[in-house]
């Protein structure tokens, strides 16, 4: 159970069943308590999203008290900021699980609540989704059910958002977007669509006209049949007030209303009673500040967006200190490795969508901002944008996320590989992210990678590798160029080592052996060194290759392998099926060996869920001690002489 104890009127909120008993008046206390109880909860334990949610707090509230969900279905874009939405829905004794392994997803999520009515984590969806329900709604001829699509101005920027506005403005379905605008993703909002909202925002136009539209919504519920006559009323007095100021959202054949304050709920719950009497797509502009409620995240919103550990009271974060100095993060070394390659190459830029933090670009924004670009949430603009870039002699390092990458896998064959050019593709968070769970695992990256032609694929074992990677893929005529990179820190405290060139396509030998090979890439090799640690106790003593780069494969390795060992096993934090295990196995084939047997280990063929990262290696069987247990069995040598111990 919990130790966070919800107020007196969250208490009696299982469902929102439950909130709907509730007078109106009643709803600002709930919120000051949903909110009190999203700090309790989210300061005593660091990994989870924080800013988000509490600025939403109001539209999560007025929205379950006015809609009948989940009859009514409300679609959540991205979901960090569905924490309320998930205490208010049946899980709020259970929410202190939340990313925890085993526990509560950090994302809504169909598989755990009916009133998640779909699946995100990825961006700009909840358009699409929401439009979809409602073509289908129509289609079976049920007029009462409502569909809302809650959405951030940050991702509004991602092109698929776009795409289905153009879409569900010629559909005449239910579908209300409630635009969450407080101009932040994780980093601050960038590009035009920021400027277009914050112009509406500070518009005499629009805040003249709009107590006039609240005061004709108001009179709607009074004229019953005539509803829908007062609507027309209202677009065509809305549409009369553009002709001085043109409106986006009118341009696609939404009806739009705002901006409102998303914090004043009476107000919100008033708004959203209007809007569900009025047909066909209709778009809902709400201001909000991030962090509301709690003064250093509003103030700090990158930074509250998942905060570590802190004291509720003072804001103070908890610092955890160790005696032994800790390595960096990989985002880190990559971030500062790359100014240091930019100041020695002038051709070298800087590329990431929306992710300047969270990938350490912003060292590089700060230190030369004319050379890095955030270009909002948009992967596969990022690709082609640094496309571009390469056809006039330029370097763009263009890191994306690896689950996000997969937004932008055509770019990469179309305009990247096709074309040779040389773009770096930095892949931060390769292999399993830990608590954000399946959306955001990286497990697919070296499958679709190694399939495309022309692609340099490769994956460091430690921060010097990554260094010298970044170092090796900005020399002349070196084409495309992929590097993935897990999440979270890597082994060597003193990482700044002096740059060295890798021969492409060239693996290495870490450790001579007898009987067995191991052969690994990327960061786990480092699991394979403290396996080999505790199997060397029992007097077993495999080799360990390194492939460096699953394209090309280093062939002179491999056949040093395949002529010495007749056993191999294949470590990999990315997916079995067509990964570095299956390219093993397919040279090995294509040179026609016989006798040789290979054990693969890396990420099964379901989806993995959330939870710390040892834990989820852990179950998927290449932790340390899985690796020990895969050597032994794979020898022959019993299992059961020795426990080891995950480090």
């Amino acid at each position: 159970m919990s130790m966070v104890e919800p107020g007196n009127l969250l208490k009696q909120i299982d469902y929102p069943s439950d909130l709907r008993k509730l007078k109106v008046e009643e709803l600002p206390k709930v919120c000051q308590e949903l909110r009190q109880y999203i700090i309790d909860l989210v300061s005593i334990r660091a990994g989870q999203h924080f800013g988000a949610s509490l600025g939403v707090v109001e539209m999560t509230v007025a929205m379950h008290y006015v809609f009948n969900t989940p009859v009514d279905q409300l679609v959540w874009d991205v979901g960090h900021q569905a924490y309320g939405h998930k205490i208010l829905t049946g899980r709020r004794d259970e929410f202190h699980t939340n990313r925890l392994y085993k526990g509560v997803s950090g994302f809504p999520k169909r598989s755990e609540s009916t009133y998640d009515t779909f699946g995100v984590g990825h961006s700009s969806t909840s358009v699409s989704a929401a439009l979809g329900m409602a073509v289908a709604s129509r289609y079976k001829k049920d007029k009462k059910r409502q569909h809302i699509a809650v959405i951030g101005d940050g991702a509004m920027t991602g092109g698929m958002a776009f795409e289905a506005l153009n879409h569900a403005g010629v559909e005449n379905s239910n579908l209300l977007v409630v635009l969450n605008d407080n101009c932040m993703s994780i980093d601050p909002n960038v590009g035009a669509l920021k400027e277009y909202l914050t112009d509406i925002t500070t518009s005499e136009t629009y805040n003249k006209v709009k107590d006039e539209v609240w005061n004709l919504l108001g009179k709607v519920s009074k004229f019953g049949p005539n509803a829908q006559a007062i609507a027309s009323k209202i677009e065509n007095g809305v549409k009369a007030t553009l002709l001085k100021q043109s409106n986006l959202f009118e341009s696609l054949k939404f009806r739009y209303f705002g901006p409102v304050d998303g914090h004043d709920v009476i107000r919100m719950v008033k708004v959203l009673q209007d809007l569900k009497k009025i047909p066909g797509p209709k778009l809902l502009h709400c201001l909000t500040v991030k962090g509301k409620g709690f003064k250093l995240a509003e103030l700090d919103q990158t930074f509250w967006h998942s905060p570590p550990l802190f004291d509720k009271a003072t804001g103070e974060v908890v610092k955890i200190t160790s005696s032994k100095p800790k390595p960096p993060k990989y985002q880190d070394v990559f971030g500062h490795t790359l100014v240091e390659l930019a100041e020695k190459n002038q051709k070298i830029m800087g590329v990431t969508p929306a992710m300047p933090s969270g990938c350490s670009l912003n060292i590089m924004m700060k230190a030369m901002p004319d050379r890095a670009f955030d270009v909002g949430i948009a992967e596969q603009h990022a690709v082609t944008f640094s496309a571009g870039l390469a056809t006039q002699g330029m370097i763009p390092y263009c890191n994306i996320y690896s689950t996000f990458m997969q937004r932008a896998y055509d770019q990469v064959i179309h305009d990247v590989a096709i074309q040779k050019l040389n773009v770096v593709l930095c892949l931060d968070r390769a292999g399993l992210v830990g608590a954000d769970g399946p959306t955001h695992h990286g497990a697919f990256d070296i499958a679709y990678m190694r399939c495309i032609p022309n692609l340099v694929v490769s994956a460091p074992m430690n921060e010097e590798e990554l260094r010298n990677l970044m170092y090796t893929a900005q020399q002349d005529d070196m084409g495309p160029f992929v590097i993935r990179y897990p999440r979270g820190e890597g082994v060597m405290p003193e990482w700044r080592t002096p740059f060295k060139a890798i021969e492409i396509g060239k693996g290495r030998k870490i450790k001579d052996g007898e009987g067995l090979a191991v052969l690994s890439i990327g960061h786990v090799g480092n699991y394979v060194t403290e396996a080999f640690k505790e199997l060397a106790e029992q007097d077993i003593s495999p080799a360990h290759y390194d492939l460096r780069f699953i394209k090309p494969l280093d062939q002179e390795l491999l056949h040093e392998v395949c002529k010495k060992y007749k056993k191999i096993v294949t470590v990999e934090d990315g997916c079995i099926q067509g990964g570095m295990g299956s390219a093993v196995l397919e040279f090995i084939a294509d040179n026609n060996y016989t006798g040789i047997s290979v054990k693969r280990l890396g990420i099964p063929d379901h989806f993995i869920e959330h939870g710390t990262p040892m834990e989820l290696h852990t179950e998927c069987g290449y932790h340390p001690q899985g690796i020990a247990k895969a050597v032994k069995e794979s020898m022959g040598i019993s299992t059961l002489t020795k426990q080891f111990v995950s480090k």
